[in-house]
């Protein structure tokens, strides 16, 4: 097929015209080039590879370690590894205290997309105002806690609004099984599970553990792609046996309590222990607290009295002189002393039991509990040695107890005593001791003489007492003390069904400023039981009782006497008494305490 002429004719004449342009006579090329400007070119151009080259000797030499770092938080993470802190246990191996996990809400502040409504929302579930959100979120754009160690519920309503910036990661939280009867045992921990009161803090350094660590790569999508270097284990904290018996523990508090409410006191403590040992079995005051619930807590409910507050132990203090007395050669059990008329003075003062007492044996002295008797018993003795007793049982001394708080008492300098501060001494004024401190002196008559170290821990070997008296006179002052808390004592409301008791009595008016008030007692009962051979010592006190009654024999001596058939019971001691006598001695009237 032949090709148009004309259409070829075309092209001809195109390619000749375009091989006829000289191209070296064209304007545009034939113009001259300033030399400077090459120059510029070429200087920008080296200026620019200057610039490339250091800035590549600053990223790869002088600023690597920096871009390094900022490299490896894109995609290197360490995950903490929780350390659990120790359990608390009691010496059954009953949880006391023990860590659980619990989920915890934060968010990043400047990644929250919410509306109000859903705002709203998420207060609600947190409990608390949108004002509050919103002051939180203001906090830190980076991170902020919303709620922590919530229960599961609460996290899962959170949970379900999906918001965007809002999280959850699980965290350990403290459990309390016991609740307010053990408060004051075991204490509480902060929220960073750091002990604040209690054997949390007293043993914090054991109960605490250490975390561990793992450093991880992960993904764009945050998943963990592979480990760096060795992980670092978390060390997992002690657990504490404690000498405390759980089931002893609540009833003394549910005693406490009832005995409260019956007598409109203000507040009650008790110790019970071990008198074989010294262990803490009990240690309980009312009121008290439940620590997983701290948000109202009060100075009053806080305070582990038993250990905090002293009082002047009163005539408490009488079988101590009835003791040294025998101890001397002073007198015997059944050597007469007259008390009549019921009074007697020294320097001024005007010392006088409640009732006249006639002549009483010494016996009698602690059965009635005769102030007169007492200090003229008292005045038989030096000044220095009345002292040296009262140290030689802990008086005036800081229990030496793995315990915060316990404190020190009041026992002045012997130099310092006047005739008078004597005497009122030997019926227990004048000076002070906590109801652990009054607990512990007991341990003399309870060990055959012997003053036991006290432990809130749980041991596992006998321990060795300091001698105080011969173990024929501390026989001798139990059975003193058996009289007392029996018919024609001060406290016959103190005896037990099935085993046999003996303690004495204190009542004392509470010191206001430089005197004492009129209608503020404060009433307590120590004593042991059984009397054969004493296993626990257990001390009562209870506050200022205003419902008619505020004798220590009236209002602890029952509360003692329920803590001590409890305890009896739960420890396997077998009785020692018929039940017919106890329950008959109930219905004799008690002596009027002197005090």
């Amino acid at each position: 097929m032949s090709r148009p002429a004309g259409r070829s004719a075309d092209r001809r004449g195109v390619a000749a015209a375009v091989r006829s342009v000289n191209y070296g006579s064209s304007p545009l090329l034939a113009s001259k080039t300033p030399p400077w400007r090459s120059k510029f070119v070429v200087a920008l151009i080296g200026l620019g590879s200057c610039l490339l080259v250091g800035r590549a000797v600053y990223i790869q030499i002088i600023g690597t370690d920096f871009y390094q770092q900022e490299g490896e938080k894109r995609y290197a993470h360490t995950l903490t590894l929780h350390g659990s802190r120790g359990k608390v246990l009691d010496r059954n191996g009953q949880l006391l205290a023990t860590s659980v996990e619990a989920p915890s809400i934060w968010a990043i502040p400047r990644d929250v997309d919410a509306s109000p409504a859903q705002r709203r929302d998420l207060a609600r579930a947190l409990g608390m105002t949108v004002a509050d959100l919103d002051r939180r979120l203001a906090e830190n754009p980076k991170f902020v806690w919303l709620r922590r160690q919530v229960d599961d519920a609460l996290a899962a309503q959170v949970k379900a609004l999906g918001l965007k910036g809002v999280h959850q990661t699980r965290e350990y939280k403290r459990r309390y099984p016991e609740g307010e009867a053990a408060a004051h045992v075991v204490g509480f921990t902060d929220v960073e599970h750091r002990g604040q009161e209690g054997i949390e803090l007293a043993l914090e350094s054991r109960l605490r553990g250490r975390n561990g660590s793992r450093d991880v790569v992960k993904d764009r999508l945050g998943r963990v792609v592979e480990d760096v270097r060795d992980q670092i284990d978390p060390v997992h904290g002690e657990d504490v046996t404690l000498a405390i018996d759980a089931k002893v523990q609540a009833f003394a508090y549910q005693r406490l309590r009832d005995a409260v409410a019956e007598h409109k006191a203000r507040a009650a403590s008790a110790v019970v222990l071990d008198a074989k040992t010294g262990e803490v079995l009990a240690l309980a005051n009312y009121p008290s607290y439940n620590p997983a619930d701290r948000r109202r807590l009060s100075g009053e409910q806080l305070r582990n009295r038993a250990l905090t507050d002293t009082f002047e132990p009163g005539s408490t203090m009488k079988p101590f002189i009835a003791a040294w007395a025998i101890e001397t050669g002073r007198a015997k059990p059944t050597t007469l002393i007259d008390t009549a008329p019921g009074w007697m003075t020294i320097t001024g003062s005007t010392i006088r039991d409640h009732d006249p007492l006639g002549t009483l044996t010494l016996a009698g002295v602690v059965q009635k509990s005769s102030n007169v008797g007492t200090v003229k018993l008292a005045m038989q003795m030096p000044a220095r040695e009345m002292w040296q007793l009262y140290a030689d049982i802990g008086l005036g001394q800081k229990p030496q107890i793995d315990f915060p708080g316990a404190v020190t008492g009041r026992l002045r300098p012997y130099k310092t005593w006047r005739p008078i501060e004597q005497a009122t001494m030997s019926y227990g004024y004048g000076l002070s001791a906590s109801l652990l401190q009054l607990a512990r002196a007991y341990t003399v008559f309870a060990h055959d003489g012997e003053l036991l170290p006290v432990t809130i821990l749980k041991r596992d070997a006998p321990v060795q007492g300091t001698r105080v008296i011969s173990p024929e006179t501390a026989r001798q002052v139990r059975q003193m003390l058996e009289l007392a808390a029996g018919p024609g004592g001060t406290a016959p409301l103190a005896q037990t069904v099935g085993w046999s008791v003996g303690g004495k009595t204190g009542t004392a008016r509470k010191q206001e400023g430089q005197s004492y008030a009129t209608n503020k007692y404060r009433a307590w009962f120590v004593g042991l039981a059984p009397i054969g051979d004493p296993r626990i010592v257990v001390a009562v006190m209870v506050d200022e009782p205003s419902n008619g009654k505020f004798y220590g024999g009236q209002v602890a001596a029952p509360v003692f006497s329920q803590i001590v058939q409890q305890t009896l019971r739960t420890l396997g001691v077998p009785p020692d008494r018929d039940v017919v006598p106890q329950i008959l001695a109930r219905d004799l009237p008690a002596v009027r305490e002197s005090f």
